[in-house]
């Protein structure tokens, strides 16, 4: 059985280097693959993520996948490479940590979405659209 992965890009908010590299020095109607040539299964990920937190990996809860789910995202980006020199600034693992670090900072930003508050103000917004 296939496990589902993926290709993984760290990106800071509000600034995505390979987007203004393209913009700049990219050919008008080319496409350009990002990636970070670091193709992992998500349950390494999530192992590791707990790995950070101090969890154990018990808490790991496997589910059904959804109907038409993807067991594979996979590019080549060896056109940007090539052609743009773009590489990854920063590193997988450093991304992952950089990220888990922003969310256990930002406590109060994620509570307000998993609290059902989020969903409220989303109904109350959008819902008879």
């Amino acid at each position: 059985m296939l496990e589902p992965n993926g290709v993984f890009q760290f990106t800071e908010r509000g600034f995505n280097p390979p987007a203004h590299g393209i913009l700049r020095k990219g050919t008008v109607g080319e496409v350009y693959n990002v990636g970070g040539h670091n193709e992992m299964r998500n349950i390494d990920i999530v192992r590791l993520i707990c790995r950070k937190l101090g969890k154990p990996e018990s808490l790991i809860t496997f589910v059904a996948d959804r109907k038409g789910h993807d067991m594979r995202y996979a590019i080549d980006p060896g056109k940007i490479h090539r052609e743009l020199a773009r590489l990854p600034e920063t590193k997988f693992a450093d991304g992952l940590d950089r990220t888990i670090d922003w969310y256990l900072t930002h406590r109060e930003w994620w509570e307000t979405i998993i609290s059902g508050e989020y969903q409220n103000y989303y109904e109350k917004m959008y819902g008879k659209r």
